[in-house]
């Protein structure tokens, strides 16, 4: 038996499990099997293996993409460039094991984000300083996509949600929420941004799958902006993951 799974906390929106068991049923690996494992804190990742002698890899989402990194025997270079991992890859020999980190959101977010603005390359903010961003970035520099981060605190290259004003939303026609805000059960949730900016000409991308309209997309299609929540990127980015567990 091959076991896999997914860390994170908590895990009560994830759609991992069911859709590893899905692929695997599809490709009759009946002896693969997904699980989640809610850890409330990264140290407990070591317990895990060593207890688990069948996992072979990990998916990682929200709080550990960049927690993660110091348990890792080696990351592969674009992660480490990012500087967030979403999926490790477990090697043993007898009751030793290495660790080694991916980033697959990049492959996930690229072609999602492709997808929706064509050949536009609009000025973008992107709201969330988190691992989930890290990649987000990655992909607008790769694009020549110039931006701006928000976040509740200002820091070196980051602006806090105080400075967003309706000049600065109408410069910037790429909006792209990598916060948990608006994650079921907390959908009323949403980024505090001047909206009444919004046009026909903005994209807002919301990384947030669940609800498949946060209050952040609704308030942006009800303005006439092109929409999108981010399944696409996780479907997209969980196919990168499988070929990584499988190879």
């Amino acid at each position: 038996m091959k076991l896999y799974g997914l860390i994170g906390y908590p895990l009560g929106h994830s759609f991992s499990k069911a859709y590893f068991e899905n692929k695997f049923n599809k490709e009759g690996l009946s002896d693969s099997k997904y699980e989640n494992y809610p850890i409330q804190k990264i140290g407990l990742i070591s317990e895990l293996i060593k207890n688990n002698p069948e996992l072979s890899g990990l998916n990682i989402t929200i709080p550990y993409k960049q927690d993660i990194i110091p348990f890792l025997s080696d990351i592969d270079n674009q992660a480490k460039e990012i500087g967030a991992v979403n999926c490790v890859k477990i090697y043993r020999e007898g009751e030793n094991y290495k660790l080694k980190g991916y980033n697959t959101d990049v492959t996930g977010f690229m072609d999602s984000l492709l997808n929706m603005i064509g050949p536009d390359r609009p000025n973008a903010l992107v709201f969330g300083t988190g691992g989930a961003s890290k990649a987000v970035i990655f992909v607008l520099k790769e694009l020549g996509i110039p931006y701006k981060c928000v976040s509740r605190f200002s820091k070196e290259g980051v602006i806090p949600y105080e400075e967003v004003t309706r000049d600065l939303i109408s410069q910037h026609k790429l909006l792209i929420n990598c916060t948990p805000l608006g994650t079921f059960p907390n959908t009323s949730d949403y980024v505090n941004i001047p909206y009444e900016s919004i046009s026909q000409g903005h994209y807002l991308y919301d990384l947030v799958y669940n609800p498949s309209e946060t209050q952040f997309l609704k308030k942006g299609r009800m303005k006439g902006a092109t929409v999108k929540n981010g399944y696409e990127m996780l479907v997209l980015q969980a196919e990168s993951g499988y070929k990584i567990f499988c190879e």
